[in-house]
């Protein structure tokens, strides 16, 4: 029977061109600076001599992955642009999500849940259920509140604010829901705690919701983004109070911040990094 390249892609380390190799290293440095860079910095970044760098250089320049202007910094050329559109008209966080959220599952042995904003609020889209036996009342398809649950505050602490009115008018629907009456409310739920705890989701990265809406569970939950800067899902671990581990700077909020940066990575969020 005649093997095909297929079917050892996987046995054995393939052979590469070492030269492309080194290419590769420039075209990284240039990706982890996030702007355009003289051949002197360039070089640096990638751990190489300038006159080496320069001939990789040239022709990365030549085939149009990058482009040199006046001033003598390195950037994205035409071909790398074109790759990258093609790259994101093919993205789908969900389907591009789910080998991150069945290996977050597996290494915390937590349920883990991702949502994105649907016509009604945030949305459960995915859920992975943990090995151990918990008592979660969530659902593909529940609506999470704005104000009460950690995968909601989440999601409002990244919206705009009159998207965030808008949808604050419909919270009582929603599981957990509270009702905001009339501008006034809201205004003063902004300017209260409830406004407070979106800053700080803001500085921290993620929310937890201790107990609540369920007695006796706990969750974590962090956003994604995309290419834009919006969140295009929330991922949370959500688990029984006995062994949970809530801390902002824990193992699960480690874990799932790991994840959420290397989604967001994928999806073309330029501040995040991947781990």
């Amino acid at each position: 029977m005649t093997t095909t390249f297929d079917e050892t892609a996987d046995a054995r380390p393939q052979r590469g061109i070492n030269a492309l190799d080194a290419t590769g290293e420039l075209l990284r440095a240039l990706v982890a600076a996030g702007r355009p860079l003289t051949l002197r910095d360039l070089a640096a970044a990638a751990g190489m001599p300038p006159a080496k760098a320069f001939a990789h250089l040239v022709s990365l320049v030549k085939v149009g992955l990058l482009a040199r202007d006046e001033a003598g910094f390195f950037h994205a050329g035409d071909l790398s642009r074109a790759l990258g559109l093609i790259a994101l008209q093919r993205l789908s966080p969900i389907r591009d999500a789910e080998a991150e959220i069945v290996a977050l599952a597996a290494n915390t042995s937590m349920t883990v849940a991702a949502a994105t904003l649907g016509p009604l609020g945030p949305t459960v889209i995915r859920l992975e259920e943990s090995a151990r036996p918990q008592h979660v009342s969530l659902r593909v398809g529940t609506v999470m509140s704005l104000v009460n649950t950690a995968i909601g505050r989440v999601y409002a602490a990244h919206l705009s604010a009159d998207m965030l009115a808008s949808l604050m008018a419909q919270d009582g629907i929603r599981l957990a829901g509270e009702v905001v009456e009339g501008d006034e409310g809201w205004s003063d739920a902004l300017k209260g705690e409830y406004g407070a705890r979106l800053d700080e989701i803001r500085t921290r990265g993620l929310d937890s919701a201790l107990g609540a809406p369920v007695p006796g569970i706990h969750t974590l939950a962090a956003p994604v983004f995309d290419h834009t800067g919006s969140v295009c899902l929330v991922i949370a671990l959500i688990g029984s109070a006995g062994g949970f581990d809530s801390a902002a700077d824990g193992a699960l909020a480690r874990a799932l911040l790991a994840a959420t940066r290397r989604l967001s990575w994928r999806f073309g969020f330029m501040e995040a990094r991947g781990e």
